[in-house]
């Protein structure tokens, strides 16, 4: 409680913190405070049932720093010992905010990326995966934004707004692209004002509509609008059809459409919460971020190799995906390749996640996507086949909902997107 005492204390103090963690009434008020906080002018900590309160000057006294502090004119005139607002209630030492200057985050995204090279060991992967997303569509609130790419030899984007025939965008495997690429071959350029005939009256110039506008109209729609395309893609998807020679491994550019799908986000919603959700079932053979060669004589690296330093393309693979949580560096590279000088660290964290859900008897590369799932705060599944119930029950739970009778969040989503 004072200086002298946190002086005399031996034993270090720790605090465990569950965000968005439901709290009996008891706690916490029943809803989140629909203003901003009061903080201090020293420290910037916030108005909590510990600060002591002069009722009598209108004053307030930071437990952290002891500054004192003037409350606003709103709270000086209502607030007495009896009249207490809710941050200060003994009881509730936490509670929430609805901040007033921040605006709507808009409805949460989901950009499903589906590997078709499929096991060789069972060619029934392809479908328990179709299947276990067409019943997460129908776990996800009407509202909700979906994407579709796959990936095997090259990389699909398809068109959703396309309801008279399955339509997608081809890029090649073998490369990375920036979010302004995606959207130039996309065709989601920024489009131009139709010219006026002469004589007619001058009406007022319209804002162009922006590439992210237009990936948001043909590629992220609402799933209550495009289930029925998305439902009939995911029937009719087969295996990669590029063949594969016996000695060879599959040509699976997982690092390619891990960039796709991270400059489509970073283009249409670059500040709104999003999942890129991988669907895997093997190593990348092929393009940037692969971990082992197509040649099946040259065996995947294991600890031994690792420990000697004796893979190649173990450091580039891990560079790579933890470059793939910042697209924004992609469009931006300040790395002088001549002196070879690292781009320096982003300052702000990546408001899109990456899932990993990895089906494979054979190892898929985890240890270098770590680095990418861990920084967007992702989550990584292993396990031995799509339709195994380990796969199929955590897939589930992602899309986790809140009783219908629970105050503010009934019936939402328990996966936070933009939450502070």
């Amino acid at each position: 409680s004072n200086r002298l005492e946190a002086t005399r204390s031996v034993a270090p103090f720790g605090a465990l913190y569950t965000p968005l963690k439901k709290l009996p009434p008891q706690c916490a008020p029943g809803q989140a405070l629909p203003y901003d906080p009061i903080r201090c002018s020293s420290c910037h900590a916030i108005l909590n049932p510990y600060s002591q309160v002069d009722f009598r000057s209108k004053l307030w006294t930071c437990p952290f720093c002891l500054n004192r502090n003037q409350f606003p004119p709103h709270y000086a005139e209502n607030i007495t010992e009896q009249n207490l607002p809710a941050e200060l209630i003994p009881q509730f030492t936490t509670v929430e905010y609805t901040l007033q200057s921040i605006p709507n985050a808009g409805p949460p995204c989901f950009l499903f990326v589906i590997d078709t090279c499929g096991s060789q060991a069972n060619k029934e992967e392809l479908a328990e995966v179709a299947d276990s997303i067409q019943q997460a569509l129908n776990l996800l609130p009407p509202e909700s934004l979906v994407g579709l790419i796959t990936y095997g030899t090259n990389v699909s984007v398809y068109e959703l707004a396309s309801e008279s025939i399955a339509k997608s965008y081809i890029f090649r495997g073998n490369r990375e692209y920036s979010p302004g690429r995606v959207g130039e071959l996309l065709g989601c350029t920024p489009r131009a004002p139709a010219p006026q005939a002469p004589g007619q009256p001058q009406q007022p110039q319209q804002i162009p509509a922006g590439p992210g506008q237009e990936v948001l109209e043909r590629f992220l729609l609402p799933v209550s609008e495009c289930s029925f395309v998305f439902e009939t893609i995911l029937d009719d998807l087969r295996r990669d059809p590029w063949p594969v020679p016996s000695d060879k491994r599959p040509a699976r550019a997982t690092g390619c459409a891990l960039s796709v799908a991270t400059s489509l986000l970073h283009l249409a919603i670059p500040r709104r919460g999003a999942r890129v959700m991988l669907f895997t079932s093997g190593p990348c053979t092929s393009g940037p971020g692969a971990i082992v060669s197509r040649m099946k004589e040259e065996d995947i690296r294991s600890h031994a190799d690792l420990a000697k330093n004796a893979e190649s393309l173990h450091k580039p693979a891990c560079e790579y995906y933890a470059k793939l949580a910042h697209p924004s560096l992609f469009a931006n590279p300040t790395t002088d390749k001549k002196k070879k000088q690292p781009a320096p660290a982003p300052t702000t964290a990546p408001f899109h996640t990456v899932d990993v859900f990895a089906c494979s008897l054979d190892q898929v590369g985890l240890l270098e996507m770590r680095q990418l799932v861990e920084a967007t705060g992702g989550l990584m599944v292993l396990g031995d086949s799509f339709g195994q119930s380990v796969f199929k029950e955590s897939l589930r739970r992602v899309f986790n909902r809140y009783a219908d009778d629970v105050p503010e969040d009934g019936g939402q989503l328990q996966i936070a997107f933009c939450s502070s």
